[in-house]
């Protein structure tokens, strides 16, 4: 397996990208406009550039890996040639549904339809094509090049053939693949979603501010970061959607997002990737308390 296709250039997309381009894989890189394919590659070629000044990797193998990326707007052409092709759209369930029906229909067949969704059915996702026993999820963690987890998640219909290709894939990446069933949330996002949601129920109720709840998880559960952070980093619009495929899927109010949350993200304050959620990114090298919290304001 030499030919990777990843569809979507965000965050998510560009650093699976990355990771493949960076271990000799040839990428084709799908994305809707040229704009935002720039983008992406532009990022792409930043965070190569501060391996470079640590070490890890050489002006050589940055200039080799950069040229392994072939970035298009045609979808077809994208996976023409395609022996596994990652999406990395955003999470929502119609456009996932209809992607892989457009990437059932122009992928060749052999070729394996994964999706790095964190938290939507893979089984849904394969009972739109005609290769269900060929679809998986491949879930890597935010931010790709850095984080070493990839969730494998098999289908109803997944093979176990095709289990085992992504799984040695995977660790070819230098990544630590864990095999999971398909169930809302998987493993990650099935704890970690309701751990942040209890944070901000817990700002919400008054309990304690947003850098007091920080500062306990951080310093008393030795988490590198807090669920506030946390959540501002993944983008809490994010949180909301699998906080919503959790509570749809199993049926248990315990899922249900906070009030709180669900205020936010109709603001448009969705974190870092906006400038503001529960802190202020104005300076992303020393975000602040947002506004909102800094006067305990907290429901």
């Amino acid at each position: 397996m030499k030919n990777i296709t990843v569809i979507g250039s965000g965050t998510m997309g560009n650093g699976i990208a990355h990771v493949f381009a960076q271990y000799g894989y040839q990428v084709s890189l799908v994305d809707i406009s040229k704009e935002a394919l720039e983008r992406g590659l532009a990022v792409i070629g930043k965070n190569m550039d501060r391996q470079v000044s640590k070490g890890s990797l050489s002006e050589a193998d940055k200039a080799a890996a950069l040229a392994r990326i072939i970035p298009t707007t045609n979808l077809a052409e994208g996976v023409a040639h395609a022996e596994l092709v990652v999406e990395a759209a955003t999470e929502n369930v119609d456009l996932k549904l209809k992607i892989f029906r457009d990437l059932d229909a122009a992928a060749p067949a052999g070729c394996i339809l994964a999706s790095n969704t964190s938290s939507i059915s893979i089984t849904k996702i394969a009972a739109v094509t005609k290769r269900p026993e060929s679809v998986i999820g491949m879930h890597f963690m935010n931010p790709v090049p850095v984080m070493k987890l990839v969730e494998v998640i098999r289908g109803y219909s997944t093979s176990d053939a095709v289990t085992a290709q992504i799984m040695e894939l995977s660790r070819k990446l230098d990544k630590v693949p864990v095999e999971v069933n398909d169930y809302p949330g998987f493993v990650a996002n099935k704890i970690l979603m309701p751990m942040i949601n209890e944070a901000i129920i817990t700002l919400y109720e008054g309990v304690a501010g947003v850098e007091e709840i920080d500062n306990v998880m951080k310093l008393g559960m030795g988490h590198p970061m807090g669920p506030l952070r946390l959540a501002d980093f993944i983008g809490l619009d994010v949180c909301l959607a699998i906080l919503r495929v959790l509570h749809d899927g199993f049926g248990n109010p315990k899922y249900a997002p906070c009030p709180l949350l669900v205020n936010m993200v109709t603001a448009g304050h969705l974190g870092d990737k906006t400038g503001k959620g529960f802190y202020d990114y104005s300076n992303p090298k020393a975000p602040v308390l947002a506004e909102r919290f800094r006067k305990k304001e907290l429901v």
